[in-house]
């Protein structure tokens, strides 16, 4: 009996002369009077397969001249060794189409079309999205994904972790209320999350360490390469920690996942054209830190229409990195550009015990984090000054009227990440079905 197989084992070189049998999809077919040559695809690749009149009944041979591009099907047959067709083929002996394609309606993903995005993404192949991800490339960029997930779960549950869930619908906001999602909610307003954040300080007591990887939610307008109305966040929350211990956890993060790709998505990241000593370059260096104060003087040097206190947007940021080789951190804004839960520096409360890590060749930000304002006294100060309501937030404020402790996390964008580490032109390549400004279909 033929033995049941990945195609990544068929051309693997340990099968060649067994018998073995390939469940897959229709890549690429053609035919020739009594020869049938089709490339089918599974998960872990692709290989050729000939099929001639006499090794199969006509019958078979018919039904497998009429199965086009993906139509599922099994095939049974002989690998062999043949370095004309990338190294092995199948022999066919045996064919059974499961789900044929309706030559009338065939499958509209064509090389043209790849052709026409060039590596990128055209509303037609946004249109099909459910369709496009059967692609090489996406299967690739979902390969990928799944290895950054990986590594942030072993990361973190290596060192003792605990993973912890927050509600995706709250009260208020973690950053600005202009970017919130508000939702009618039994007749009051809730919003969707921004942040696992103010949830997981109320867990911090308990757990000491904690993380997770969740949605996240923002109302922004912007369809950059790099943003997102739904996003993976990776976040992580410690006792007994400060601005320092945070930015230590994060860099050992990212470069445990750019380590983590180069073990398990070496061959994806070079189909790319991903050039592996650039990943090399983020696993393997320290990721140096410059404060915000350096990072404005540099700018305006640059010729760059800034002010001391202004947040970095992106196109601040792209100038700011495009001299980086590796992630920097840029730490330490004034009090006036951040929220009401980064706590003052002690030693000049003009600014705030944050950071956030910026990625080279353009992406910009990636993490942004810091120490919490754990204490009552400097909360309620600090949510005063920004004229915050403190109702909505009266657990978050008790968590610091009961043992409040030094404490701090960060945020990481996922999809942000994933895109920077495989060279992605648009955020949107690295995500299953993307949601922005303009699209929640399909």
């Amino acid at each position: 009996m033929a033995k049941e197989t990945w195609i990544s084992d068929a051309l693997s070189g340990a099968l060649t002369e067994q018998e073995v049998t390939l469940k897959g999809w229709v890549k690429r077919t053609r035919s020739s009077g009594k020869i049938c040559f089709v490339t089918i695809r599974d998960s872990t690749g692709s290989i050729q397969c000939v099929a001639k009149a006499g090794n199969l009944e006509d019958e078979q041979l018919d039904a497998l001249k009429s199965a086009i591009i993906e139509s599922s099907i099994i095939l049974s047959g002989t690998v062999k060794e043949d370095q004309r067709s990338g190294g092995y083929e199948l022999a066919v002996s045996g064919v059974e189409v499961i789900g044929p394609v309706n030559p009338d309606s065939p499958f509209p993903i064509t090389e043209s079309a790849m052709e026409a995005a060039d590596g990128g993404e055209t509303e037609f192949l946004l249109d099909n999205r459910h369709l496009y991800l059967r692609t090489s490339r996406m299967t690739t960029m979902l390969k990928i994904r799944s290895s950054v997930f990986g590594a942030i779960h072993s990361y973190f549950r290596n060192l003792d972790f605990t993973e912890y869930q927050a509600p995706c619908f709250v009260a208020g906001a973690v950053e600005g209320g202009s970017t919130l999602f508000e939702v009618p909610y039994f007749g009051r307003k809730a919003y969707l999350t921004q942040s696992w954040q103010l949830y997981a300080e109320a867990a911090m007591p308990a757990l000491e360490r904690l993380y997770t990887i969740a949605p996240s939610f923002r109302a922004e307008k912007s369809r950059t390469r790099r943003h997102l109305t739904e996003f993976w966040h990776a976040e992580m929350e410690i006792a007994w920690g400060g601005n320092e211990d945070v930015m230590a956890h994060g860099e050992a993060l990212v470069r445990h996942i750019c380590k983590t790709l180069l073990e398990e998505r070496s061959e994806e990241l070079e189909s790319l054209g991903r050039d592996l000593d650039l990943i090399r370059r983020y696993a393997d260096n320290p990721f140096p830190r410059i404060r915000y104060d350096e990072a404005i003087e540099r700018l305006q040097a640059l010729g760059v229409d800034i002010e001391w206190g202004q947040d970095l947007d992106y196109s601040k940021e792209k100038i700011l990195t495009q001299d980086f080789e590796v992630p920097h951190f840029l730490t330490h804004y004034p009090r006036i550009a951040k929220p009401f839960y980064h706590r003052p520096d002690p030693e000049d409360s003009k600014y705030v015990l944050c950071h956030d890590l910026l990625a080279p060749e353009g992406y910009g930000e990636i993490i942004g984090g810091g120490e919490r304002t754990w204490s009552e006294e400097e909360i309620l100060e600090r949510i005063d000054e920004e004229g915050t309501p403190r109702e909505p937030y009266e657990f978050y404020i008790d968590v610091r009227r009961y043992g409040g402790v030094p404490h701090g996390g960060f945020g990481l964008g996922v999809d942000r990440v994933v895109s920077w580490l495989a060279g992605a032109e648009h955020i949107r390549e690295v995500i299953p079905f993307p949601r922005d400004s303009r699209r929640v279909t399909p």
